[in-house]
């Protein structure tokens, strides 16, 4: 059978998990580096889906097993509320950690309104997409956006924008063919580009 891209569906939930890990460190295999691999999934991944599953969708490697994804938010304050009214109280046992692996990670998780900048007001939108290793550069990330974009489009969101590791450069380039462009962050500890939603050409 034929790869797809779909619609995200509950019972995705654990394989987004692994591919959010397992494309972590910088688009390679981050299972090890925390106390529990699910941590990683529960910043970057899972909270978009189980608040907003109308903007995620997977690429289905043609069985019915997600592969890749792209999801996200149509509105970060409204999701940056929820993170932290809702979320951190969900994930709040995992995160007790004390593990020192763990500690830059939590961090992150704890402070949810670092994804409320200045910068990001004409990008009201944001989104994380991950391709598992063998369905990369196929053309399935421009598939997965256009999906994306389209979702955007239809629920009158005007912008979005995204960040990536520094030295992630072939994410960079990715994006840059997209026609995102860079936006200027002061001290911004990563690298950020936006677009507006129209099509993907």
């Amino acid at each position: 059978m034929q790869p797809t891209i779909r619609a995200y569906r509950a019972s995705d939930l654990d394989a987004i998990y692994d591919i959010c890990v397992r494309t972590a460190a910088s688009g390679g295999d981050a299972r090890g580096r925390h106390s529990s691999d699910l941590m990683l999934g529960d910043v970057w991944a899972a909270p978009y889906v189980i608040r907003e599953p109308e903007h995620a969708h997977v690429l289905d490697d043609g069985t019915g097993a997600a592969v890749g994804y792209i999801l996200g938010t149509a509105d970060t304050p409204a999701f940056v509320e929820w993170y932290r009214e809702t979320w951190l109280r969900e994930t709040a046992e995992r995160f007790a950690s004390e593990d020192p692996r763990d500690a830059e990670l939590i961090a992150v998780h704890s402070n949810p309104d670092r994804m409320l900048r200045p910068e990001f007001a004409t990008y009201p939108a944001h989104l994380h997409i991950d391709l598992l290793p063998d369905w990369q550069g196929k053309g399935h990330g421009r598939g997965l956006m256009a999906a994306f974009l389209d979702g955007l489009r239809a629920a009158g969101v005007t912008g979005v924008h995204l960040g990536m590791a520094a030295e992630n450069n072939s994410a960079y380039a990715f994006y840059r063919r997209l026609g995102f462009h860079d936006i200027d962050v002061p001290n911004p500890g990563a690298r950020f580009v936006g677009r507006d939603t129209g099509p993907v050409v």
